[in-house]
């Protein structure tokens, strides 16, 4: 997918973690809550401190994002669509990164900006 291609080693990890968890809920479209799962499943100390800073677990984030994403019909593959969030985000998170490579806290920060969805709403300070 040449859209991800200023990507580091590690984003490239979140990538494919993301693009498995899409086939693991059978789901057709790459999108910013597989993103958000691949996310959290990358070790990374920036991540885990920004999340520490609103009070949230990896653990709880994670179970919570696979409920809510749910599981799609079986289907046979095709190819997987990234969604115009994703695409988005990715390039806010190319815009953040100003010509270097694409590292995970800027995929976790430019999926904080964006607005609305799914991933953003789980990512909110807990009270």
């Amino acid at each position: 997918m040449s859209v991800f291609s200023k990507f580091s080693p590690a984003a490239s990890r979140v990538l494919r973690t993301a693009e498995q968890e899409c086939r693991n809920h059978n789901h057709y479209y790459l999108g910013v809550e597989h993103l958000l799962l691949g996310l959290l499943h990358e070790p990374d100390e920036e991540i885990d401190r920004r999340l520490a800073q609103r009070g949230l677990d990896r653990a709880e984030i994670t179970a919570a994002t696979r409920r809510a994403m749910g599981t799609g019909e079986d289907r046979t593959w095709e190819g997987i669509l990234v969604t115009p969030r994703l695409r988005a985000v990715v390039a806010r998170a190319e815009g953040l990164a100003g010509g270097e490579a694409v590292e995970p806290i800027l995929l976790m920060r430019a999926l904080e900006e964006e607005s609305g969805g799914l991933a953003v709403r789980l990512l909110q300070a807990r009270p």
